[in-house]
């Protein structure tokens, strides 16, 4: 009976790992993510060609490299979500421990790149970002700690996990990198929230956050320009946001027409931060709702899966990585649309970039490795467990 309600599979002794991983990982929800890939090398011929022809490389050299990325992010996403649960975690909070020291260490040693933000490593031939490697790992760890704490005599593991998220936050506003500070507390809240949080200390949270961004506002420079770009009711048409509100614009439904935009001659963040406005522009409203509905998909097909999950740690994991790529995709979009101040933040496996392709690999690997169909327990079984 537990397996008809809970979608629990029979384990089968013995099974090779291909075969056990295609049957129980959620398909469609991989469909998805390989669709979008495709959806941004699409949208990289025709987005990436004016930069690289201002940088003088050839026309395809970023789309050449998007697919190199592209393609070891999908590597990292199958291999990891062939894992066990518990392997996720301890690969977890060793690549967390690595993204943390590496976000300390970015003011000595990181570098701008003349955007005004200290959030990358150079390597030459590539950057590194360690934020973006940070952020699923400090989803794990977070909801360890706080499935911890459901324990008898378990830790305080919820006032760890939010102490720890603090501190990130901190060493991300000094960047200064407010868009993954707002990220990164919010997936805690999530993760919160899922765990039983009373709704009167959220609404507290929120405040302070309110707060917060006051006091960023009055003593950030670079937060305060971004805030009054948002909230001013005309749009400079010469900047990012007015080149891509126009572009949407006149994309229409249908769009101008495959390369025929003229939008990404004049983004200089076509190919990354605004990749949706060249999409709408060339292919119209048409294209922008199917990526919507993709990233949709994934986010609800996980949380489908994750109502039936009994394990609080794959669970609470599982929601805080299905919140954080729905709301990155979301915030993306947003800032395009001018719905939200500009954040510096890419769309989720479309926009070109090294370490968010690959660190979005390995936390969607994750979020699929816990999300696979696994037997469940019944209610006896656990309640069996929490006496011992």
């Amino acid at each position: 009976m537990t397996e008809m309600v809970y979608g629990a599979v029979p384990v089968r002794d013995g099974e090779p790992i291909l075969p056990k991983w295609w049957r129980t990982i959620d398909k469609w929800s991989v469909s998805c993510v390989l669709i979008l890939f495709g959806i941004g090398i699409l949208l990289g011929l025709a987005a990436s060609v004016p930069l690289a022809e201002k940088n003088g490389f050839e026309h395809f050299h970023y789309v050449k490299r998007q697919a190199l990325f592209g393609g070891l992010a999908l590597t990292a996403m199958f291999l990891t979500s062939m894992m066990s649960p518990q392997l996720v975690r301890r690969l977890a909070v060793l690549g967390f421990i690595g993204a943390f020291i590496a976000l300390v260490l970015l003011p000595v040693f990181g570098t701008d790149f003349g955007k005004g933000a200290v959030r990358w490593y150079s390597l030459g031939f590539a950057s590194v970002q360690p934020s973006e490697f940070l952020k699923p790992g400090f989803v794990v760890v977070a909801a360890w700690m706080m499935a911890a704490s459901q324990d008898i005599n378990g830790p305080p593991g919820i006032s760890w996990s939010f102490v720890l998220a603090i501190v990130i936050v901190a060493f991300l506003a000094m960047q200064p990198d407010f868009g993954q500070a707002c990220l990164v507390l919010f997936g805690w809240g999530v993760m919160y929230f899922v765990a039983g949080a009373p709704i009167t200390l959220l609404v507290i949270m929120a405040v302070l956050v309110v707060l917060a961004g006051s006091f960023a506002y009055s003593n950030s420079e670079h937060f305060a320009r971004r805030i009054d770009g948002f909230l001013s009711p005309d749009v400079d048409p010469n900047t990012q946001l007015g080149f891509a509100t126009n572009a949407i614009r006149e994309g229409g439904f249908f769009g101008v027409g495959v390369g025929e935009g003229e939008v990404k001659w004049s983004l200089p963040d076509a190919h990354t931060d605004f990749i949706i406005a060249v999409a709408a522009e060339e292919y119209g409203l048409v294209l922008v709702l199917c990526i919507i509905t993709l990233y949709a998909s994934i986010v609800v097909r996980s949380f489908l899966r994750l109502m039936k999950e009994r394990d609080p740690f794959i669970r609470l994991a599982g929601t805080g990585l299905a919140a954080m790529f729905g709301v990155q995709a979301m915030i993306n979009m947003g800032v395009a649309v001018r719905l939200l101040p500009a954040k510096g933040m890419t769309l989720p496996f479309v926009s070109y970039g090294g370490s968010s392709l690959i660190a979005g690999g390995i936390a969607l690997g994750m979020l699929f490795a816990f999300t696979r169909s696994r037997p469940q327990g019944g209610v006896g079984d656990i309640l069996r467990g929490h006496i011992r």
